[in-house]
């Protein structure tokens, strides 16, 4: 199955190739428009993507694909009220990414309880059928007090799972994918697909 993902972020890309190894996933084209994500939760987003990806590949695609999938996650912080959210990939643009956490963390409070979550939401399209799938899962953790290590991207540097003194950062790719929020909603996705397949 050719999978059309509907995000230029690299990391993303790399991370689903691995949880979906059975697909064959294409990045959203350099060429093609910036995909909108103005919703106010993160079920909003990945379905506003989803459907922008699908209306514009099916008039302006090279090549056919089979589906279109999207993904809006985040952190979530109880300190920061649920902060960033839906706003965790536009907190602090322009930054480098470790600037961009340490702004973060700069943000609470010294006393601050510490509680974090990450969140995805997956919007998977068949195509031609433009028929809405969602798949959503987290994970509780905690933020650490700087960045710690150099795996995954994003907030994963300072993100502590819950069971675990090390960051997503630092945490070996296995570990992270048998328990990160993207591994459970592709898991879902999978889950559902197989099922499919086989008429259930």
């Amino acid at each position: 199955m050719r999978i059309l993902l509907a995000s230029r972020n690299p990391g993303k890309l790399r991370e689903f190739s691995g949880l979906l190894p059975d697909f064959t996933l294409l990045p959203w084209p350099t060429d093609a428009p910036e995909i909108p994500e103005d919703g106010a939760f993160f079920r909003d987003n990945a379905g506003q993507k989803a459907s922008f990806a699908c209306d514009w590949w099916q008039g302006n695609g090279a090549g056919s694909v089979d589906a279109v999938l999207a993904d809006d996650s985040g952190l979530c912080v109880d300190a920061l009220w649920g902060g960033p959210g839906v706003l965790s990939a536009r907190f602090a643009s322009g930054l480098p990414n470790d600037e961009k956490n340490r702004r973060l963390l700069a943000m609470l409070p010294p006393d601050a309880v510490r509680t974090a979550r990450f969140v995805c939401v997956l919007a998977f399209m068949p195509m031609p059928s433009s028929v809405l799938r969602f798949f959503e899962a987290s994970v509780e953790g905690s933020l650490a007090m700087e960045p710690r290590g150099q795996h995954g991207f994003g907030y994963d540097p300072i993100f502590m799972p819950d069971g675990f003194d090390q960051t997503f950062g630092e945490l070996s790719n296995d570990v992270k994918a048998s328990l990160s929020h993207r591994a459970k909603a592709a898991q879902a996705l999978r889950e559902a697909l197989a099922n499919l397949a086989m008429g259930r």
